[in-house]
């Protein structure tokens, strides 16, 4: 399965977070047993991501799987949890039985909490242990519930967040870059939103690569595909790339095609 093409999150069970983490955490979710058992019909199965620089945990409460981060495919057993930054494609084989519980942060949400930039992640894949003690993941996975578990760890999340607060600022300045972008309907370039912002172009720069891991341009660029893609997908006949700050069709396909590595129509079949 390929993330806009084809509806994942119907294998998901989601939750939002506490008003405190909204900022930095997009959602909590964990595998739906009966969902994908409904959906899945075959022993193995690919879901397939494209690149949002948005930190990704994976915690296993089920199987072993398989995890394409860069080049290589790896073996994550069943004891292990991680962390990705999502900064290019990513593939996970999973089996029907397979059960992952998701954390999924906003650009800079991570080290907002923890203090550790997420550009120094890469293309690794980290042992959430790193960042988790074992003894609290341990606890997390034999809790019952998807709710146990997220109170669990909000509790853990807040208190790591009161002693972080260095990095507000740059995540500030971060959150409205993104907003005054989504707010100009994906036009402004990076040189109209420091105006509105009233920041240089080099701190702008500094900001987004010492703490998203690409710079402004290329995750405006990257942000803006894959709103258009999910738009045109959703509604292909009344698609406009105007809408979205293309000049004409011909300028959306070629984002595409940096976005998913393929041309739009391999993918639309």
């Amino acid at each position: 399965m390929t993330e806009i093409f084809e509806n994942i999150k119907k294998l998901y069970l989601f939750e939002l977070r506490c008003a405190a983490l909204a900022p930095y955490i997009e959602f909590f979710s964990e595998t739906s047993i009966e969902a994908t058992q409904t959906h899945i019909q075959t022993e193995e199965f690919t879901v397939k991501l494209f690149p949002s620089y948005t930190p990704t945990i994976w915690i296993n409460l089920g199987s072993p799987y398989h995890l394409k981060n860069g080049d290589h495919w790896q073996c994550i057993n069943e004891t292990t949890d991680v962390l990705v930054l999502r900064n290019e494609i990513i593939e996970r084989r999973n089996l029907p039985l397979d059960n992952i519980f998701t954390i999924k942060f906003f650009p800079g949400g991570l080290e907002a909490i923890f203090g550790i930039s997420q550009a120094k992640i890469g293309s690794d894949t980290v042992n959430l242990n790193e960042l988790i003690p074992n003894s609290s993941i341990k606890k997390l996975k034999n809790l019952s519930s998807i709710n146990d578990r997220i109170s669990l760890l909000q509790e853990l999340f807040l208190a790591k967040l009161h002693t972080n607060k260095k990095t507000n600022h740059y995540f500030t300045c971060i959150q409205q870059a993104i907003d005054t972008f989504h707010l100009s309907g994906l036009e402004l370039k990076n040189k109209e939103i420091v105006q509105q912002l009233a920041i240089s172009d080099k701190s702008m720069y500094r900001y987004f690569t010492k703490m998203v891991g690409t710079n402004p341009k290329n995750f405006m660029a990257m942000n803006r595909a894959r709103i258009a893609l999910t738009a045109y997908v959703d509604k292909r006949i009344s698609f406009s790339p105007y809408i979205y700050g293309y000049y004409d069709m011909s300028h959306f396909y070629k984002d595409v095609v940096k976005f998913t590595g393929q041309k739009l129509s391999m993918q639309m079949v």
